[in-house]
């Protein structure tokens, strides 16, 4: 089984980094993906914003504190983790009292993108566990 995720979007907030027992590091932040469209019925646009739980470790995880800010715009790949307890994703309630959900997923490669980013030469961070998917079957 095989699972990748590709989402493109701006940063919720400005990363936070830890470092492990072991001294790993890694470092969480949020990505909003927003989608707009009009609705046929109304001609009213609409719009709908899905929140992501990013969270990168090691060496990845130092670049991203050092280059990423609040409001920046990122591609994340990576894999989608579920919600231990539930199998699903987080559910909370916004301050609107409007349930929402957020996904978490744990980053293989971060790109840079927008007009104001300062990131290293390749645009690109990723983490090289995950080098051979090459030795993927399909």
């Amino acid at each position: 089984m095989y699972n990748k995720i590709i989402i493109a979007g701006n940063l919720g907030n400005d990363p936070e980094m830890r470092y492990q027992a072991n001294g790993s590091p890694i470092t969480n932040f949020s990505v909003a993906t927003n989608r707009t469209w009009t609705d046929k019925n109304t001609g009213e646009q609409k719009k709908e914003t899905t929140w992501f739980r990013v969270s990168v470790w090691g060496k990845q995880a130092e670049t991203m504190k050092q280059y990423l800010r609040r409001g920046k715009q990122v591609i994340v790949e990576g894999r989608l983790k579920p919600d231990p307890q539930t199998g699903s994703p987080r559910v909370f309630v916004r301050n609107d009292g409007t349930a929402g959900a957020s996904f978490e997923i744990t980053a293989d490669v971060v790109r840079f993108i927008g007009s104001n980013t300062a990131a290293p030469t390749n645009n690109a961070v990723t983490n090289n566990q995950d080098d051979n998917v090459d030795d993927i079957p399909f």
